[in-house]
């Protein structure tokens, strides 16, 4: 489990709030929490960070994007930073919660991480090892911490009971007719249980609901409408059922859905080992800080005239370190 995805999933959000904003659109974003004074990690070390993630931004959207303001008046470039800033902030505590419970790196990943560094190294142009300023000696030693904030997720979490069961992880297919009127609820259902009549041609004449087939877990319908799903075999058609003002039947195409079933459980056994380990992480972090200076990037700016390329150090971690 990569428990530092989460820092992706947010630049997936600004990504989006970029283009809305090179197209004209205003949004808000928000900004993330002041980090406090001290040192982390060096220069160089962070530079790998911030030049990956600046480089990838400047392919998509070209140089452009650094003129571009955010709302409160705050640059993309500034407000990027802050984010690489809130990552190498986050990394910095797993390894310490790493160290703080003795998990390290087996001398195999230490072996497979100088693989990495050496592979990503190798890659950068003299231009971007000038603009960083970086030695493979840092690029090993984050892709160490790297990998061990991930590991710290999975050994904390090894022994917790957190198997999700296949009648909770459960997925079947539906199709449903809504309407506002129960009178002609009731007719509807008549029409579909007249002989050889045909659901998907009736619900898509009648009802309000313009999606008609859809996969349902338990917990994605209010509660009589996922009894009355769940209760049904394949091919079966429900009374007609009230919820929150409207009046629904439901057909049952298929009463277990082995791929959607197995590809849930797995999302709730993610969930689920997330929640245990932010439980773990968060108390942790009530005992425990780490500081990095407002200042550490402040004569740093962004230009077309910096030559550096470089966008692949996640890219090689994954080739190394697969799930």
């Amino acid at each position: 489990m990569k428990n530092l995805r989460r820092y992706w999933g947010r630049l997936l959000l600004i990504a989006a709030a970029v283009s809305a904003m090179l197209s004209g659109c205003k949004t808000d974003i928000p900004l993330v929490s002041d980090i406090k004074d001290t040192k982390l990690y060096s220069m160089s070390q962070s530079m790998i960070i911030l030049t990956t993630e600046r480089n990838k931004y400047q392919q998509l959207y070209t140089s452009q994007i650094w003129g571009v303001e955010l709302p409160g008046g705050q640059t993309f470039e500034a407000y990027l930073m802050d984010q690489v800033k809130e990552f190498l902030h986050e990394m910095k505590m797993m390894n310490l919660l790493a160290e703080s419970r003795g998990v390290t790196l087996t001398s195999g990943e230490k072996e497979e991480v100088r693989k990495a560094a050496e592979e990503y190294y190798a890659s950068l142009t003299p231009d971007d090892i000038a603009y960083m300023g970086v030695s493979q000696s840092d690029v090993r030693s984050m892709y160490e911490e790297y990998y061990l904030s991930n590991k710290v997720v999975v050994e904390l979490t090894r022994d917790m009971n957190l198997e999700i069961s296949d009648s909770e992880a459960k997925v079947i297919s539906i199709e449903e007719i809504v309407m506002s009127d129960k009178d002609a609820a009731e007719e509807v259902l008549l029409k579909t249980r007249e002989q050889g009549a045909d659901f998907s041609a009736i619900a898509r004449e009648y009802s309000e609901n313009g999606v008609i087939e859809q996969k349902l877990g338990r917990g994605e319908k209010p509660g009589t409408l996922e009894d009355v799903a769940f209760s049904l075999a394949a091919g079966e058609i429900s009374q007609v059922t009230e919820s929150q003002g409207k009046y629904y039947i439901i057909r049952c195409v298929s009463d277990y859905d082995e791929t959607a079933t197995q590809e849930r459980k797995s999302g709730l056994y993610t969930s689920r080992k997330k929640e245990a380990f932010d439980q773990i992480y968060a108390q942790f972090k009530q005992t425990n800080s780490v500081r990095f200076g407002n200042d550490f990037w402040k004569d740093l700016t962004f230009s077309k005239e910096d030559k550096t390329t470089t966008t692949n150090f996640f890219e090689i971690y994954e080739k190394h370190f697969p799930d």
